[in-house]
């Protein structure tokens, strides 16, 4: 049937995706375990589609995958993690010989040929905070003891630890079953429409995920293993740092760069570092242009730079973490969603006849 939707179905539809859209900001605070479980079947889902092509049961194939999920996340947990918190320790224990250096080298150039006055790099409270610091704990502990003062906050953060392996199960094993069902309470009508665009989305969304992920790890690996070759003391955590961050086009060369250049200044206090840490991340940004970005990802998701890092600010603003972690998987979504626009307005007597 070819049916129009009468005026006060349109205000029901408006009425309700206005009022899902709500109860979503308002539930945001309790989304983040559902949010990362999400994320993580949606990622896993198609090995569990190739293990079950070969003959092999659901129920099995999910339990393949959830298990070689859980293998990497723990790899990265008990081995990389620990130390990286093994720098940070580091880090924190040469600050003030590295603030000391600072003013008896900078400080006196910067004074006299930019007029900075000494005492902006007093390093009082630096000391202080360095002094508060007990040595004995970890990152993680000092972690979890700021926010110790509320004992039902340490308990939501270890239940939505706790909830991510156990929905991320669950929604593998349900994944193909939960998509059936959303796809037969789409209004008929526009079945068919709806099914194509969540199709673009999917195929957009699915290989820009991986790919990005696979370059920021391989990003990550290539400037910690460099600057380690270097002989940056930092160079696993400035290393990481830099590959994380990469997805937003040219912010991990930048803020890599930076941060390795100051830490290698303060090291070897002079410059004589500078030009193999620039290399490191020179090499490291033409593999990325060249080679991973194109094999990869290529021009999955079409934003512009510019956007790129709007979308994510405006996740941060808006939902905090979660805002971020959804800003340019939504932003995938969206341009799908505008080029279907940008078609049917070509197509368009208002376009046609302008």
């Amino acid at each position: 049937m070819n049916q129009t939707l009468t005026d006060s179905q349109k205000w029901l539809l408006a009425v309700s995706f206005s009022a899902f859209c709500w109860l979503i900001y308002l539930l945001t605070p309790i989304l983040t375990p559902f949010v990362i479980a999400l994320l993580l079947a949606y990622l896993g889902d198609p090995l569990v589609d190739k293990l079950e092509a070969k003959k092999i049961r659901r129920w099995l194939a999910v339990t393949m995958v959830f298990i070689f999920i859980s293998v990497i996340i723990l790899f990265i947990l008990l081995l990389i993690l620990p130390y990286i918190n093994l720098q940070i320790h580091h880090l924190i224990d040469k600050l003030p010989d590295y603030i000391q250096w600072l003013r008896a080298a900078i400080m006196p150039w910067l004074e006299q040929v930019m007029g900075v006055d000494p005492s902006m790099i007093e390093n009082t409270d630096i000391k202080s905070l360095i002094q508060n610091w007990d040595q004995s704990q970890t990152v993680f502990t000092w972690l979890l003891g700021s926010v110790s003062k509320s004992s039902l906050t340490v308990l939501g953060w270890i239940i939505n630890i706790a909830l991510i392996p156990i929905l991320t199960f669950y929604l593998l094993r349900d994944w193909n079953e939960l998509v059936s069902k959303i796809h037969n309470i789409l209004p008929r009508r526009y079945e068919p429409t709806i099914s194509l665009l969540a199709k673009q989305s999917d195929a957009v969304l699915s290989d820009w995920l991986r790919g990005q992920l696979t370059v920021m790890m391989v990003l990550a690996t290539i400037y910690s293993l460099g600057l380690t070759f270097v002989g940056l003391e930092f160079a696993l955590l400035i290393g990481t740092i830099a590959g994380l961050v990469s997805f937003v086009p040219y912010l991990g060369l930048i803020l890599g760069l930076l941060i390795a250049g100051i830490a290698s200044v303060l090291q070897v206090h002079n410059a004589s570092l500078l030009p193999l840490v620039s290399l490191v991340f020179i090499t490291g940004q033409v593999l990325e242009g060249t080679v991973l970005t194109p094999k990869l990802v290529g021009d999955k998701i079409g934003l512009h730079p510019v956007a790129v890092i709007f979308a994510i600010m405006a996740g941060g603003q808006l939902y905090g973490f979660f805002g971020v972690l959804l800003a340019l998987p939504v932003s995938a979504v969206v341009m799908v969603l505008l080029r279907f626009l940008y078609q049917k307005y070509n197509n368009s007597a208002l376009y046609q006849n302008s």
